[in-house]
This record gives structure tokens, C-alpha cells and sequence, in this order.
């Protein structure tokens, strides 16, 4: 048997960019207080203001209990605030406040100066291409995702899967 190379294999090497990523954005945004759980919740959140307490755990994949808890840090910082919804009372939505903006732009203009340095190198046409190529190989993978869950996944199944090693 052939031994694959997974130097090449996309899976792996999606996993390696992102860690890096990950890691080089901890060490550049330090100087802001922010452990690696806030400002993941706080770009879900920028991302999706006004998201359900529920659906952001979704997201971000971990427990409610644990988001509740990181949650809790950030209000007490008055940079998020919870709010009941409107269909359900028992739901909560979460909003970022005025009060993270000076932060959540410090933490943007870190982002697209690491975004940057990643695709030093590369002519414009080359990123979009490549931004191109990872949105469909983002919507084949949910494609592939909603057809496995098939009828379930109305009943509130999961169909997150990790791409590592894939």
C-alpha cells in the first residue's frame, strides 16, 4: 500500500491553517485581556448579534452551561447583554454592547492584518479564487452534512463533524 502524503491532504492542512491562525491571533490580541473562548464569543456574536443563547452554544459547539459561564464574564465586563425572546420566553438572545465596540475594533483591525500576513504573497485575484474555493468546499460539506442528517435533523439531530485528518 502507498503511503498517502498528508503534507497534501486538504483535511490535515485546513486543520494545520486554522490552528496557526488560532494561535498566532491568541498571541497578537493578548494585550487585550481576552482569552481564546471570549473573542471566539465575541466574533460569533459580531457575526450574528442578536443570536439565541442555544444556537451560538451550537456554533461555537460547546455546552450551554460553559457558554452560560463565559456569558456571565462578559456581562460583568457590559459587553454583552442577554435579552428574553420575544416567541419564547424561556430562550435567551444575546447582543453585543456599545461598550465592546472599541474593543471588537482593535479586534478586527488584528484580524485583517493577520489575515493579510496569511495571504502575503498571493495577487488579489489569487485570494478571491481562493476565498472562491473555500466557500464551496464549505457549501459541499453542509450539503453533504443536511443529506446524512436527512429527516432528523428537523428533530434537532447534529450533524456537526470535524474536518480534522479528513
Amino acid at each position: 500500500m502507498q503511503r498517502e502524503n498528508l503534507e497534501r491532504n486538504f483535511g490535515f492542512l485546513l486543520n494545520d491553517v486554522a490552528r496557526l491562525l488560532r494561535t498566532t491571533y491568541d498571541r497578537r490580541i493578548r494585550s487585550l485581556g481576552l482569552t481564546r473562548s471570549q473573542w471566539w464569543v465575541l466574533t460569533h456574536l459580531y457575526r450574528n448579534d442578536g443570536i439565541t443563547q442555544s444556537e451560538l452554544a451550537q456554533i461555537l459547539e460547546i455546552e450551554k452551561p460553559t457558554l452560560g459561564r463565559l456569558l456571565d464574564r462578559l456581562e460583568a465586563k457590559g459587553w454583552v447583554r442577554r435579552q428574553t425572546h420575544a416567541d419564547d420566553r424561556r430562550a435567551k438572545r444575546v447582543y453585543l454592547t456599545a461598550e465592546v465596540d472599541p474593543v471588537m475594533r482593535q479586534m478586527r483591525q488584528i484580524a485583517a492584518q493577520l489575515r493579510r500576513d496569511a495571504l502575503a504573497g498571493l495577487s488579489s485575484s489569487q485570494q478571491e479564487r481562493f476565498v472562491d474555493t473555500l466557500l464551496r468546499v464549505k457549501g459541499n460539506l453542509n450539503d453533504v452534512n443536511e443529506r446524512a442528517a436527512g429527516p432528523s435533523s428537523r428533530n434537532g439531530a447534529s450533524n456537526r463533524g470535524s474536518a480534522n485528518g479528513a
